[in-house]
């Protein structure tokens, strides 16, 4: 049924264990799998009254979330090796997540996304919103939700 599953992960404890799950289930159906890790863009600093400046540099920041993308992407890689389901890492720096990680799943022809969701509700929900709402609400691929 799904050949290609893109499983978007932050590193969080939730979203290991939906990279676990994800990895079972691959391993269920006989597909492979690719782990997509959407890194932050740079902050624009904003000067004035008040404002803390950041020392850091758009290089170093840069640096810094490519390190964390590979250490995330390779423990995620690894879980999946481990119980012999090929798997591949994808990585793309956006400002807007639920974009990049739609965009991970045409670019590598996936045709299902299993993700995590925080499970935010009432008004947490509605001001913090959702990047799984977000992905559920335009992808024109199926979306599997883990809880």
């Amino acid at each position: 049924m799904f050949n290609h599953i893109l499983v978007p992960t932050d590193g969080s404890p939730l979203s290991d264990s939906a990279v676990a799950r994800a990895t079972a289930f691959a391993k269920e159906i006989g597909a492979r799998i690719t782990f997509f890790y959407s890194q932050p863009d740079f902050p624009m600093p904003i000067y004035g009254e008040g404002a803390l400046i950041d020392p850091t540099t758009p290089e170093q920041f840069a640096r810094s979330t490519n390190q964390d993308a590979q250490r995330i992407l390779d423990r995620a890689k690894a879980t999946a090796e481990a119980e012999g389901v090929s798997a591949d890492t994808d990585t793309q720096v956006s400002e807007v997540p639920y974009e990049s990680i739609i965009s991970a799943a045409d670019r590598h022809a996936c045709d299902l996304i299993f993700m995590a969701s925080h499970g935010r509700r009432g008004i947490a929900g509605l001001l913090l919103g959702s990047e799984t709402q977000k992905v559920l609400t335009h992808s024109k691929i199926p979306v599997l939700v883990y809880r």
